[in-house]
């Protein structure tokens, strides 16, 4: 199709014939050209994006201050939208200058024009149907793109913390496969008492579950928004209703049961939410990353390292080693983890640097804690199908190095003394030789002691001295 020129304060411009958005859209193409990642690249945002608009049509219809038929146009366009037609002309960078402009002009004309086609006009036909006159009526991009930032994080939410509980149940099953494997537990990378591998498997079902709980809180925060506050929060050129029908449109529209906060001034310079999700997913990717480390070292072998589980062979390690196999899995998800605490980063700086009523540092926020939310989410599933499933426990090699531990003697300590107990493992030490081995040639206790006493449910559970 041949070009189409429109105009704005710069001038005029020629706009691709086919396209949906028009001349601001291009130009910030032209300005922003930072990451290579679009817009449409975040479809959560897409959605968002929609649902704002679709919300502010139908509060305006209400009001009577914008008629039905371009208001029904703007509500089918967004649905489309919304139902993954034309993500492809979301085409901005997500990161821009402008406090996130781009990103609502983007959604303004996409949405006008295929509105006015709707209303079977050509695209560009502005006169019956503006991008800003009509689509952007009672709104700034300072409270659309925050309250589509917040649903966007939302959505994105929901999917992290549903893979989350997949892997959980996924470290629960392998915590009740391994519940009767004994093994040495380990401090500072020494041996220190006995556990059995179920418990240890246990403990990461346990910390992804209280994360689960803090992204829930974080959640919570993200459902105040701020739209109907338009530039910096006082509501200028809206109706006196406007804010609380476009709230209420949006909630029915989304799902999302989203409200108004109480002072629009404050919520639109506050990133406070956007800042406190980020720490949760940073906490996350910590504790997911430590989790994938405790992996790499009880895998690590298969002979001259601990070698007490296996993970599942999914490609071969090396192009010169050859049967080397390595965790790849645990690691791409360190990668991710080392990402997202960088991300936290970016985040807290951008928060910090907003000046008076806005923070003009959103879009780079909003990129950081997509990415986070994002690729946090492809790891955790990635973790769980193609490598806590196929762990498998080795289990003679286990029983052997809680026979030879020297840790054993902890268990001994309340009936030996700690000054027996200390000599007993310094002789082990030094003689090679196991503490079971020296307690009974030393007559400190009987075979039937001992053998209560270093039973499997002893060593890992609380326990009266008396028994």
């Amino acid at each position: 199709m041949a070009s189409r020129t429109e105009h704005d304060l710069i001038g005029n411009r020629e706009v691709p014939g086919e396209a949906y958005y028009g001349v601001h859209t291009a130009r910030a193409v032209d300005n922003f050209p930072i990451s290579g990642t679009a817009i449409s690249s975040y479809p959560d945002l897409i959605d968002a994006l929609a649902s704002v608009k679709a919300a502010a049509a139908s509060a305006n219809r209400d009001l009577g201050l914008l008629d039905g038929d371009r208001a029904g146009a703007i509500v089918r366009a967004c649905a489309e939208i919304r139902a993954g037609a034309l993500h492809d002309q979301f085409v901005v960078d997500v990161i821009q200058g402008g406090a996130g402009t781009s990103t609502n002009m983007n959604a303004n004309e996409v949405v006008a024009n295929r509105a006015l086609e709707l209303l079977g006009r050509p695209r560009g036909d502005y006169e019956h149907l503006h991008p800003l006159e009509h689509v952007n009526l009672g709104q700034s991009t300072n409270d659309v793109y925050p309250t589509a930032i917040k649903l966007a994080l939302v959505s994105g939410l929901r999917e992290l913390r549903a893979v989350m509980g997949e892997l959980a149940e996924a470290f629960g099953h392998k915590s009740a496969e391994f519940a009767d494997v004994l093994k040495m537990g380990r401090t500072q990378l020494q041996d220190a008492v006995p556990m059995t591998l179920g418990q240890e498997f246990a403990s990461y079902a346990i910390m992804l579950g209280e994360d689960r709980e803090r992204l829930g809180e974080a959640t919570d925060l993200l459902l105040e928004i701020n739209l109907g506050g338009t530039a910096i929060g006082t509501g200028i050129n809206t109706h006196p209703d406007y804010a609380a029908r476009a709230c209420a449109h949006l909630a029915e529209i989304s799902g999302v049961p989203v409200r108004t906060a109480d002072n629009l001034v404050e919520a639109t310079q506050d990133a406070g939410a956007l800042v406190q999700l980020s720490g949760v997913l940073k906490r996350v990717a910590v504790k997911l990353s430590k989790t994938c480390n405790d992996l790499r070292l009880t895998s690590s072998g298969p002979r001259a390292g601990l070698n007490e589980i296996n993970l599942p062979a999914v490609q071969a390690g090396s192009s010169i080693m050859p049967g080397k196999v390595n965790p790849v899995i645990p690691e791409v998800v360190n990668q991710v983890a080392f990402e997202v605490i960088g991300n936290d980063v970016t985040v807290t700086l951008a928060a910090e640097a907003g000046q008076l009523q806005l923070n003009a540092f959103e879009p780079i926020i909003v990129h950081s804690v997509l990415k986070s939310l994002t690729h946090l989410t492809s790891a955790c599933g990635v973790l769980s199908t193609r490598c806590i499933s196929g762990i498998t426990a080795n289990r003679d090699h286990l029983d052997e190095t809680v026979r030879g531990s020297i840790g054993l003697v902890t268990a001994l300590t309340p009936y030996l003394g700690y000054a027996n107990a200390t000599a007993i493992a310094q002789q082990a030490l030094n003689s090679n030789r196991t503490i079971t081995e020296l307690v009974l040639e030393n007559d400190l206790m009987s075979p039937a002691q001992l053998d209560t006493l270093l039973r499997p449910e002893q060593l890992t559970r609380p326990r009266a001295i008396s028994e």
